[in-house]
């Protein structure tokens, strides 16, 4: 689940700023607490500072109107006139509330969010294991598809003929990563550009399931969340997901072990002349 942006923290801000204006700034005119902002008289952007003015109200407006958005998704729906009005008093000394209890508020809003944002993880996680589970039990019971002992299960879409790479080598690799119900969240295909990495510093199952690749070969892997990402996800990823890749293995750069070998030599050279 993408993470949600709080609001209290820009509201402390804002809040705070306003405040700091106090005693540059006279009182503003009493205001009609139903009149909301589409009531009121759109102001002239005729000089310089009225356009800042405006521009920096606007942006704040929209970044609170579309974090408070996301956040409505948790059940939290905050009341627009409410805000303004708050805005509004934050230009004054007239405020209703102590900087305490802003403070106070704020935290206990923070909190509340959090313990939203948790319990929907949770939700979603524990719903995202149940469909893996039961993903995972009927793909293994489709023809061609065997299960290794870790529970990766692969298909053989079409062999190769060439090396096998082991774990440290470096693969060059076109591939489509997607979710079990379809939703393609990786593709080195679409970029249109094969990815090289050492095959060693990638997810489990993709460790482990190349190397059962000779090259030119393409496979399916479907790997279980333990293989890949786990309870917590990545990206655009969610925690306890089954990943679903169709990997086609273009080329294998082994690792430099004549290297390691000449080393080995020149010790031995070393231990004899010492012998000597």
């Amino acid at each position: 689940m993408k993470k949600l942006l709080q609001v209290s923290l820009l509201a402390s801000a804002v809040l705070a700023g306003l405040s700091g204006c106090n005693d540059e700034k006279a009182s503003a005119p009493a205001t009609d607490g139903a009149q909301t902002a589409v009531e009121q008289t759109a102001p002239e952007l005729n000089s310089f500072e009225a356009k800042s003015a405006y521009a920096i109200g606007l942006s704040m407006g929209r970044y609170i109107g579309s974090t408070l958005e996301k956040q409505q998704e948790l059940g939290v729906e905050l009341d627009n006139d409410t805000i303004l009005s708050g805005v509004r008093d934050g230009f004054t000394e007239n405020g209703q509330m102590s900087d305490e209890e802003i403070q106070t508020a704020l935290t206990a809003y923070d909190e509340h969010i959090n313990e939203l944002i948790a319990e929907q993880a949770a939700e979603e996680a524990a719903a995202t294991l149940k469909e893996g589970t039961e993903f995972l039990e009927k793909n293994a019971k489709l023809d061609g598809v065997t299960v290794t002992e870790s529970g990766l299960q692969y298909k053989v879409l079409s062999e190769g003929e060439g090396d096998k790479p082991k774990a440290e080598d470096v693969v060059t690799v076109h591939y489509t990563g997607t979710l079990v119900d379809g939703t393609v969240f990786d593709s080195s295909v679409e970029r249109g550009e094969p990815a090289s990495f050492p095959l060693n510093q990638v997810i489990p199952g993709w460790t482990e399931g190349v190397q059962l690749m000779p090259v030119g070969a393409k496979y399916q892997f479907v790997i279980p969340a333990e293989l890949g990402y786990g309870e917590t996800g990545a990206g655009t990823i969610p925690g306890n997901a089954v990943l679903i890749f169709e990997v086609e293995l273009l080329d294998i750069k082994a690792t430099d072990e004549p290297k390691a070998e000449s080393d080995d030599g020149e010790k031995a050279a070393d231990k004899e002349a010492s012998a000597e």
